[in-house]
């Protein structure tokens, strides 16, 4: 039996086999003019020059095969057919769920990526669009993309030449009449069947390197899956075991999906120390961007308010070092870094600040260099994470306690997560408990106030001293006419319901 070559590099995650069509022709013209690295390389890697490495090299025998299989080797391959195959397999995406509307809820988010000027999503879109195979970002910032469109990429990713062929897969796989084994996979770590996902992993190796939908690995939706199941009562140790064994497959712990994101922001985004931990420990980058310049691990954890995650990923180090971070984090001696001697913002203050949601259910934004928006940016990420000891600075520096740079006053948003001390403090301090803003997506909110925020998390103690505070709880959304006691209702938020339903109909308020 013969022994597979070692690796002498690796390959790229995303591999382009015209690419390396290219770099074997390089190659083989290299060593032709007697370039001694690519003899060299020649000589390193051809089975036909093995064991005599001082052997001259014929330059005017070789042939592209000669080069392409030189090219193979080097990457740890037998041969280039085996290449070739393993290039085909990962480089189109493989779906992971057997329903249509999921692809379709892809495509639309593709539009909305493309309306932002997302440079990956547009990446995305010059890679499976025909149309636009050699079109440049600012040509296809600027086209009028369709769903249709948006369709197609998806379907080309996944290697059909249109969406109906695509989603006449998607029904085989639902009806069960075709076999995806990277679906199994992603269905075993659902149901946190190891054994299950050890036996497609020995029988399908290459699982570990493929990309699902969007770009996906097994390691970022399996990193996913564990945050989410964390909050279902998955322990420690479940979440170490699956995660040493997605790792131990050979996965990259840094590869990221089509708009950057990888496993650590994925632990981030959910809030899991313990995977975070895990993460950075086998060396995952804390730089790496996802949605945007700045969208680090840290930003997507601070977007939310997550200071318990924020806090792990700070200690391996700050990226990036702006305004809203220093803020998120508490950090008053990074935000004073941010204001030059005369009380003006540096140029470090507003940085990387490209990134602006987690994902496309956020409406389309561009943030600017406007020093008032970034500074009510900055209030908007410290009030999130309850961070009331450096709100007093913000101030001082010129930020807006009522401003509303992107869905979501400070108030606002301390409310939607419970941040009670930063209530207390921003109403203090002149914030309007009846002040209506917007919030989260274009359906989720228009027109709401810190009540309507409060409640569907069943923030109790936010919501009663918003009532001791002046909050009116018969004030009714923009969007769904609700009051802040209906949106209860629908979230099952009991204990704040009970609350505002006991409420008198006219609330003595005390503005003390």
């Amino acid at each position: 039996m013969s022994i597979p070559p070692r690796p002498a590099r690796a390959l790229p995650p995303s591999p382009n086999l015209e690419q390396q069509k290219k770099q074997a022709r390089e190659l083989l013209n290299l060593a032709r003019a007697g370039d001694p690295h690519a003899l060299r390389r020649l000589r390193d890697h051809h089975p036909g020059f093995a064991g005599n490495p001082d052997a001259g090299v014929p330059g005017v025998q070789l042939s592209l095969h000669d080069a392409q299989l030189v090219l193979a080797r080097e990457y740890g391959f037998p041969s280039w057919p085996r290449l070739k195959k393993h290039i085909e397999t990962i480089r189109h995406t493989r779906p992971f769920v057997a329903d249509p509307s999921y692809y379709e809820d892809r495509a639309g988010g593709l539009l909305s990526m493309h309306a932002s000027g997302l440079p990956d999503a547009l990446a995305q879109i010059r890679e499976w669009h025909p149309a636009y195979a050699e079109a440049s970002d600012d040509e296809i910032a600027g086209a009028s993309l369709t769903l249709e469109d948006a369709r197609l990429v998806y379907a080309r990713e996944h290697g059909f030449e249109s969406w109906a062929q695509f989603l006449g897969y998607i029904k085989r796989l639902s009806d069960k009449s075709a076999e995806e084994p990277f679906m199994e996979a992603f269905q075993a770590i659902q149901s946190r069947d190891r054994d299950r996902l050890r036996s497609l992993l020995r029988a399908h190796p290459e699982l570990s390197r493929v990309r699902g939908t969007n770009g996906n690995t097994l390691l970022n939706l399996g990193c996913g899956l564990l945050c989410q199941g964390s909050r279902h009562r998955v322990s420690d140790q479940e979440i170490r075991t699956m995660f040493q064994l997605l790792l131990g497959s050979g996965a990259d712990v840094n590869q990221a999906n089509d708009r950057g994101w990888t496993p650590l922001h994925q632990a981030g985004y959910a809030n899991q120390t313990l995977v975070a931990t895990l993460l950075l420990e086998v060396g995952a980058a804390i730089d790496a961007e996802a949605h945007g310049q700045g969208g680090t691990p840290l930003a997507a954890a601070l977007f939310w308010g997550h200071r318990e995650v924020a806090e792990v990923l700070a200690s391996a180090g700050i990226v990036p070092r702006n305004l809203r971070v220093a803020a998120g984090l508490g950090r008053a001696d990074l935000i004073r870094e941010c204001f030059t001697p005369e009380g003006k913002l540096t140029p470090e203050a507003g940085a990387a600040r490209g990134f602006y949601r987690p994902h496309s259910g956020f409406p389309v934004w561009r943030p600017s260099a406007n020093p008032q928006e970034i500074l009510d940016e900055a209030l908007v990420w410290a009030a999130k994470s309850n961070r009331v000891v450096v709100m007093p600075l913000l101030i001082e520096g010129g930020a807006d306690i009522a401003g509303d740079p992107y869905r979501g006053t400070p108030l606002l948003w301390a409310a939607a997560n419970g941040r009670v001390e930063a209530v207390q403090w921003l109403i203090d301090h002149g914030a309007d408990p009846n002040q209506p803003a917007t919030f989260g997506g274009d359906s989720h909110g228009q027109g709401v106030t810190a009540l309507h925020l409060a409640a569907p998390g069943n923030h109790l103690a936010v919501a009663q001293l918003l009532i001791a505070r002046g909050a009116d709880p018969s004030l009714k959304d923009g969007l769904y006419h609700s009051t802040p006691a209906g949106w209860a209702e629908h979230s099952g938020a009991r204990e704040v319901q009970s609350y505002l339903d006991g409420l008198p109909a006219s609330p003595r308020i005390n503005e003390g």
